[in-house]
């Protein structure tokens, strides 16, 4: 029986996915790279090593002032861009909500998932946000999704995740959740192995989400 969901924020809850994949494309062009869709998949949605390894003469402290000077990149991106919902995701939260309690789990900064949520109004749908600056180990480590465990106080059997990447799923999956992966552009050809269910519309996520609150 799911007593809670945990939801993902990018590219699940909000259309953010793309510009940081723009941001770190920009990035890399700077030092003569083309980041393509496929590579961000496999580095960033993924593994999670990012591509740092590709710049000639890479040190631990270029990855450091490199990954700075990305984040103050997508910060301004945030600021600049109209951010708006996923289609659809404001009448499921509603809907799934008023049955359970929920979560956000996110691997994003806590300053990043505020300049992406100022003026949005889902926030308010959820009991707590967990953003990275939470725990020490990021998606795809199952520490997050166990602290919101711990948040919601449910069992990882009675629990279910909400994800839009690869490395979300593996941290789902390794916390022992059930997980739906709802896929975007940048996934849409992805298997997603080991998931509960793939949907690819809001619709076939509440359909898969009632039936499962309906055991």
């Amino acid at each position: 029986m799911i007593k809670g969901v945990l939801w993902d924020n990018d590219g699940v809850l909000v259309d953010t996915e793309r510009f940081f994949f723009e941001v770190n494309r920009d990035l890399f062009r700077a030092h003569g790279i083309e980041l393509t869709e496929r590579m961000f998949l496999d580095w960033y949605l993924r593994d999670n090593c990012g591509a740092w390894h590709l710049i000639d003469g890479v040190t631990p402290e270029l990855i450091v002032a490199r990954r700075a000077d990305r984040d103050v990149m997508y910060s301004a991106r945030l600021v600049a861009e109209a951010i708006g919902p996923v289609a659809g995701i404001e009448a499921v939260l509603a809907h799934v909500g008023a049955r359970v309690p929920m979560g956000v789990v996110t691997s994003a900064r806590r300053d990043h998932f505020e300049l992406i949520h100022n003026g949005l109004d889902l926030v308010r749908h959820f009991q707590f946000v967990l953003t990275s600056d939470d725990y020490g180990g990021t998606k795809p480590s199952p520490e997050p999704y166990l602290r919101g465990l711990e948040r919601l106080r449910v069992a990882a059997q009675d629990c279910l995740v909400v994800e839009d990447s690869p490395r979300g799923l593996q941290a789902a999956n390794a916390a022992g959740i059930a997980c739906i992966v709802l896929r975007h552009p940048l996934t849409r050809e992805h298997r997603f192995d080991g998931a509960y269910r793939v949907v690819d519309s809001m619709a076939e996520l509440q359909a898969e989400i009632d039936a499962l609150l309906a055991r």
